[in-house]
C-alpha cells in the first residue's frame, strides 16, 4: 500500500483517505521518524482498508454533458436537465420536482452551461447555510468570522479554527439539507474541539445524536464526475 506523505509544522499525527480510489495521506508533524509514522499506518490499515473499499463501491456519476435528459440532482432529488436555448439573461428553474430548467443562450456551450448551474447551486447554499449557522451557532454558543463556499475534491466542510472560518462544499447543493446540516454543526463543533477525539464525538452526540446516519447518507450518495488529481 502507498502512503503520500506529508511533512508539516503541526503536533499531531492526521490520517486521512481520500477519493475517488481510496488515496491514503498522512500529514506528519516533523518531530516524528519515518520509522513513527509507519507504525501508525500499520495501526490503522484495517481503517484504511475499510474507507478504501467503501470509495471502491461508491457509485459515480459519468462526466456531465450538459444536454436535455442528462441526471442532476438538488437537496438529494434526482431531476432531469431541460436545456431551453432563448436570448436574454441566463437562469436556472426548478418545474414539478422533476426537472431543472437551464435557459442559455443558443451559442453557450457545455462548459458555460456547467457554470451557470454551478452559480446557481451556490446561490441556493447562500440562502440556505445562514438559517443553519445562526441555529448552531446560538446552540453552541460560538460565533463565526466567515462561512464560505467552495468545490472542495476531498472533504464536505473545513473549519479554520483560529480565524473561526469555516468552508462548505459546493457540492452540498446536491445532497439532502440534513447533510449540509450535519456539515454545519461538524464544522462548529471543531470551534469548541479542535480535534476528532472522544469530546469531539460526545458534541456531536450530544447536540445532534442522528449525526452518524446523516455521515453514513452523505458518504454513501453518488459521487460527481470530476478531474480527480493530487
Amino acid at each position: 500500500m502507498q502512503v503520500h506523505i506529508v511533512r508539516k509544522d503541526i503536533k499531531n499525527l492526521h490520517l486521512g483517505v481520500y477519493p475517488p480510489s481510496g488515496r491514503a495521506r498522512v500529514a506528519a508533524p516533523l518531530r516524528i521518524s519515518d520509522a513513527a509514522v509507519r507504525r501508525a499506518v500499520i495501526g490503522k490499515l484495517g481503517w484504511i482498508k475499510r474507507h478504501q473499499r467503501r470509495f471502491a463501491a461508491q457509485p459515480r456519476q459519468s462526466e456531465r454533458e450538459m444536454v436535455s435528459g442528462e441526471s442532476h440532482y438538488f437537496l438529494g432529488q434526482r431531476y432531469r436537465l431541460r436545456v431551453i436555448s432563448q436570448d436574454g439573461a441566463a437562469k436556472v428553474l426548478v418545474r414539478n420536482k422533476a426537472t431543472i430548467e437551464l435557459h442559455v443562450r443558443p451559442e453557450t456551450n457545455a462548459e458555460e452551461r456547467d457554470r451557470v448551474l454551478q452559480r446557481w447551486y451556490r446561490q441556493q447554499l447562500k440562502e440556505l447555510v445562514p438559517p443553519l449557522l445562526e441555529k448552531w451557532q446560538k446552540a453552541f454558543g460560538v460565533q463565526v468570522s466567515a462561512c464560505r463556499i467552495k468545490r472542495m475534491k476531498t472533504k464536505w466542510g473545513t473549519c479554520t479554527v483560529d480565524a473561526r472560518r469555516i468552508w462548505v462544499n459546493l457540492e452540498l447543493a446536491k445532497k439532502p439539507v440534513r447533510c449540509l446540516e450535519y456539515i454545519v454543526v461538524h464544522e462548529l463543533a471543531h470551534l469548541i474541539e479542535r480535534h476528532h477525539n472522544d469530546r469531539f464525538i460526545s458534541i456531536m452526540d450530544k447536540h445532534l445524536p442522528q449525526w452518524r446516519l446523516h455521515r453514513d447518507e452523505l458518504n454513501s450518495a453518488p459521487l460527481a464526475h470530476e478531474t480527480w488529481s493530487y
